[in-house]
């Protein structure tokens, strides 16, 4: 069973950073794609960013191309979002996720294992 648990979400200007980290526990998931999703209030859960098990490959949604760089540390078992430029459309409750196998994944139904999740609001 794998644990994950979001954290760096926050209040910031539109324009402004936040870095948000994922730390898994259970057990590893250097073997395992992870994924970014979030979920505004009165829309579904979206893809937002998802990067294979070695990190040398990557995939973003296009409204945060340019914007976002995920990341992961398999030494440490995290998973990273930075996320600059924010805009007031950011706004929402972010998810980490990740699926029993090494290749990146777009669908919310790739995933099996996911966080509770940490709130971003940005303020315009």
């Amino acid at each position: 069973q794998v644990e994950l648990v979001e954290s760096g979400g926050g209040l910031v200007q539109a324009g402004g950073s936040l870095r948000l980290s994922c730390a898994a526990s259970g057990r590893t998931v250097s073997s395992y794609a992870m994924g970014w999703f979030r979920q505004a209030p009165g829309k579904g859960r979206e893809f937002v960013a998802t990067i294979n098990w070695s990190g040398s490959s990557t995939d973003y949604t296009d409204s945060v191309k340019g914007r976002f760089t995920i990341t992961r540390d398999n030494a440490k078992n995290t998973l990273y979002l930075q996320m600059n430029s924010l805009k007031p459309e950011d706004t929402a409750l972010y998810y980490c996720a990740a699926r029993r196998s090494s290749s990146y994944d777009r669908g919310t139904n790739a995933y099996a294992y996911w966080g509770q999740g940490t709130q971003v609001t940005v303020s315009s």
